[in-house]
């Protein structure tokens, strides 16, 4: 085991994929002799070159759609997108030919295709810096997408996307570049956890507090503070967005009866909703509780110095966990299912 940061275990990815795969390539925005803005590739055209490692010209669209025509002729590229809000210039190309080309060809043409993207606030950065534009991409089928959040599931994860067939959209929390974990650089892919699998990263009774990315941080300081108030919050990492481990996720609700899930995109049809609408088709019969949301603002990303507003904290998801664990829940065991009165409800009495 070795101890890196998230920025250092996914360089450690990208130059073990450039050992084992010669068609790997890495193309991006002063990606080569800069290493990156947060420095992830340095030291890897220096390494592998510049026919592997290519400094692109400052077009997402140009970058994504040269990316096609390398997947198209065999090759197994990896994009960096400078920030998430320069994503939206190469939109198309990701929604309309990296989405569908595989689909489109009956399968005969794989678009093996790893699209990096910096994702997310907490960074005191400038506009189009810090957004959470995951929703797009889980909506868009055909893309996996995947959002980290330790070194040792960014180390394994960008591997896995990179030796995948299919595109992956791969969300990289900024502000946890710098955080630090144990590495384990020899496990076998073969042995590892897929990415598509949700962790639980704290058991717990009472309630279930689903996340992904930096937020997973957020959620266990918030189980930790619970527990001095003698409440036990069980955290699951989704990992994978698209598609979503319901197994786990579901196992999970039905031990707690009780869901919280938080994510600092836009609240408005963020994947918050599409978990909880899922959940409640899956689990209604356990749930004794509404699930509830914790999200960003639905506004455009504030300046730096509101942005602690914005991002969801420890106060707002215990604020949650009271409300689902207080007296305006469901009396336990009673289910949001339950048949004890059969007779329609009013709008006057929801």
């Amino acid at each position: 085991m070795t101890t890196l940061t998230m920025g250092k275990a996914l360089g450690a990815a990208l130059r073990r994929s450039l050992q084992d795969d010669e068609k790997v390539v890495l193309l991006g925005e002063d990606i080569g002799k800069l290493g990156g803005v947060f420095r992830i590739t340095d030291g890897l055209l220096a390494e592998f070159g510049a026919r592997r490692v290519i400094d692109t010209p400052l077009a997402e669209s140009g970058i994504v759609g040269t990316a096609v025509g390398l997947a198209m002729r065999g090759y197994r590229p990896v994009v960096e997108i400078q920030f998430d809000g320069f994503v939206y210039p190469a939109f198309d190309q990701i929604v309309s030919q990296v989405a569908k080309l595989h689909y489109r060809t009956q399968g005969r043409v794989p678009m093996p295709i790893t699209i990096r993207i910096p994702w997310g606030g907490g960074i005191g950065a400038a506009e189009h810096h810090s957004e959470s534009p995951e929703a797009y991409f889980v909506h868009t089928a055909g893309l996996r997408v995947v959002a980290v959040s330790n070194p040792q599931d960014a180390y394994v994860c960008l591997r896995q996307a990179i030796a995948s067939d299919d595109p992956v959209i791969f969300f990289e929390p900024k502000r946890l570049y710098h955080a630090k974990g144990e590495v384990d650089e020899e496990t076998p892919l073969a042995d590892a956890a897929p990415m598509g699998l949700a962790r639980v990263v704290r058991p717990g009774a009472d309630a279930t507090v689903i996340t992904y990315g930096a937020m997973v941080g957020t959620a266990l300081a918030a189980a930790e503070a619970a527990e001095d108030e003698g409440r036990s919050l069980e955290v699951i990492d989704l990992r994978s967005l698209s598609p979503v481990d319901y197994d786990t996720v579901c196992a999970s609700v039905r031990r707690t009866g009780r869901v919280v899930v938080a994510h600092e995109a836009s609240r408005e049809a963020g994947v918050a909703a599409e978990v909880i609408a899922s959940i409640t088709e899956k689990c209604f019969t356990w749930l004794e509780a509404p699930p509830l949301r914790v999200t960003g603002h639905d506004i455009p990303y504030p300046p730096a110095k509101l942005e602690k507003h914005h991002l969801p904290d420890l106060d707002r998801i215990l604020d949650a966990v009271d409300r689902v664990l207080g007296d305006d829940a469901l009396a336990p065991g009673a289910g949001l299912g339950r048949k004890d009165d059969a007779r329609p409800v009013t709008g006057a009495e929801r």
